[in-house]
């Protein structure tokens, strides 16, 4: 007549055993979203940064010097642009004197 009655605690007792090891799997998995939502913010920031600095550098060599700079070395040599290069891909399209150049900066994928 009782011969079932001795699965029933075993049941809830594996269930519940497992119940810490799920929650400390969705907490990691939650922090690692977070993570990996932080470091996109970041990069993103980090992009516009290296806009902004690229424009504005542009922007002073043409009021101090008199022409926009010939290449994006010229900016790093002489108006200290700095960036990193294995995350982004600066493209400067120089078309004269008097012409603002055309900048595209695009992140690299891993």
């Amino acid at each position: 007549m009782h011969r079932f009655e001795h699965l029933k605690p075993d049941i809830k007792r594996h269930f519940f055993s497992w119940i810490p090891i799920l929650a400390f799997v969705l907490l990691f998995l939650l922090f690692m979203n977070g993570v990996n939502s932080i470091e996109e913010t970041t990069q993103s920031k980090q992009l516009e940064s290296l806009r902004t600095a690229i424009t504005r550098s542009v922007t002073q060599c043409y009021a101090v010097e008199g022409f926009y700079p010939s290449s994006l070395d010229y900016l790093v040599a002489h108006y200290g642009i700095t960036y990193d290069s294995d995350m982004f891909l600066v493209d400067y399209e120089y078309y004269g004197n008097n012409l603002f150049p055309e900048i595209t900066i695009l992140r690299k994928q891993k």
